[in-house]
């Protein structure tokens, strides 16, 4: 008695005619692009400086981390909870608000995410303004004036935001929400560059300190 012949896939295919041709299986829908701004920094604001003091403080905010006791609100949480991918500026007071959020998800630093330049404008040392209207007048002169004191200029941060945004974008693309824990201005760059190749904003809680951004595939 012999054997019964061997079949490879390609006569098992050609065997049975009647078998009904597998569908092609949809790709993914887009999971949605969540950027969110990192928490409360624990330098304080609190003062009355000149445009060059300015400077020196903003080197300072740079380098530093989160004020102690605050607590994550809930639709973050809730957020990092449902993403498939969790992303954070390689700035300490980002990975600070990754280590409340996040937890013990995994993080990818990434420093491409981190803030555009804030170089202050030379004003007469007459004038004291708290940080907080520095960082307006700072952001006015870099964006419309161009000035940024060797630093990144408004081109150069426009191209990196937009390879954020695609980097973003293909993660999004494997059909999990991404989610990206950064800087109030760049985040709104990368949010700017989202609009450009096709997703809307659905959801914006502004540039308050825990804030987010949700966009969506148009």
């Amino acid at each position: 008695m012999t054997s019964p012949p061997l079949i490879t896939h390609t006569e098992s295919a050609a065997s049975t005619p009647s078998e009904a041709p597998r569908a092609v299986q949809a790709a993914p829908a887009f999971g949605a692009i969540i950027l969110a701004r990192h928490g409360e920094p624990a330098l304080s604001r609190k003062c009355l400086i000149t445009s060059d003091e300015y400077r020196d403080w903003w080197g300072r905010y740079e380098v530093g981390g989160l004020r102690a006791g605050q607590t994550p609100p809930q639709t973050l949480l809730s957020a990092a909870e449902g993403a498939g991918a969790i992303y954070a500026s390689s700035r300490r007071r980002a990975q600070e608000t990754a280590q409340a959020v996040a937890r013990d998800r995994e993080v990818l630093v990434d420093a491409l995410f981190i803030e555009a330049p804030l170089p202050p404008p030379h004003f007469p040392a007459w004038i004291r303004l708290s940080p907080r209207y520095w960082g307006v007048i700072s952001r006015f002169w870099w964006h419309v004036f161009n000035h940024h004191e060797t630093q990144e200029t408004r081109a150069e941060a426009e191209v990196r935001a937009d390879q954020a945004a695609r980097i973003l974008i293909a993660r999004a693309g494997e059909g999990q929400d991404v989610l990206v824990l950064a800087h109030g201005y760049f985040n709104h760059m990368v949010g700017q560059r989202l609009k450009v190749h096709g997703w809307r904003l659905a959801h914006n809680q502004g540039f308050k300190y825990w804030s987010q951004r949700r966009y969506e595939k148009r």
